[in-house]
């Protein structure tokens, strides 16, 4: 107990000094805000995401390191696939689903060029989240409002998803995300696979074909994902582990 209580204590310590550093105009109130836990991300109002400002004034689901390293992986292939293209000047059309505060995207249209970009996302809040982050970065793409494909139209080279995957009987999650972090972006249902399974039932209607899709996934479901693809006859796949070595994303061709 005296272990877990100096680790969170010493945590507090590195938020404070954060906190101060970023927000000096705000610190006696931001610390309060931290000591009800409260996460630094919503205090301090933003978090940097591979080089970009995600603003979270609307608190949307804060960008994990996770999410992060399988982005960049992610436009890592895009700039060499950009490299090999014949047309330089045609855009590849991608599509960011369950957006929230338009992190993936956006990372992907600062790195890539000829990026024609589509964000998913059902709550009305968020989509104006995502405008506000693409004009923060001077970025442009589309954003209709949409509850998974329901307002998706065309199809696509690259979809990115990062859908609520937490199982609602999970009681593992840290309090302050469990208080703090909107509902509708982390939890999946009973087991955690409720929207999973929505978006492959429906995400190849919306792939070009040789398009690919990054999907971020959580613990213990690799083997429920894999049933699933099998099941709507997708062809081919890879699972990836994140930088903690955790089974954490699944590339489908």
């Amino acid at each position: 107990m005296i272990k877990i209580m100096n680790k969170k204590l010493a945590r507090l310590g590195k938020e404070m000094a954060w906190l101060k550093r970023d927000r000096p105009d705000y610190y006696a109130q931001g610390i309060k805000r931290l000591k009800t836990g409260e996460p630094l991300d919503y205090v301090i109002g933003w978090r940097e995401f591979l080089g970009c400002k995600i603003d979270l004034s609307e608190k949307p689901l804060i960008p994990r390191e996770e999410t992060e390293f399988w982005t960049e992986i992610a436009i890592s292939e895009l700039k060499a696939q950009s490299a090999k293209r014949k047309t330089k000047t045609q855009n590849l059309k991608a599509l960011d689903i369950f957006s929230g505060s338009g992190c993936v995207g956006i990372a992907v249209l600062k790195h890539c060029s000829n990026i024609q970009m589509t964000f998913g996302e059902k709550e009305e809040k968020f989509v104006k989240q995502i405008k506000k982050n693409l004009k923060i970065n001077k970025l442009t793409g589309r954003v209709p409002r949409s509850d998974v494909f329901s307002n998706i139209e065309g199809k696509f080279g690259y979809i990115f998803a990062n859908p609520p995957y937490i199982p609602t009987k999970k009681s593992t999650v840290q309090k302050s995300v469990k208080s703090y972090e909107p509902e509708q972006a982390l939890w999946g249902g009973e087991n955690g696979l409720f929207f999973i399974n929505k978006f492959l039932s429906e995400a190849k209607n919306y792939l070009n074909p040789e398009g690919r899709i990054f999907m971020e996934f959580g613990y213990g479901q690799k083997g429920s994902i894999e049933k699933l693809l099998k099941k709507y006859d997708y062809k081919n796949w890879q699972f990836k582990k994140d930088q903690f070595g955790r089974w954490r994303f699944v590339v489908i061709e």
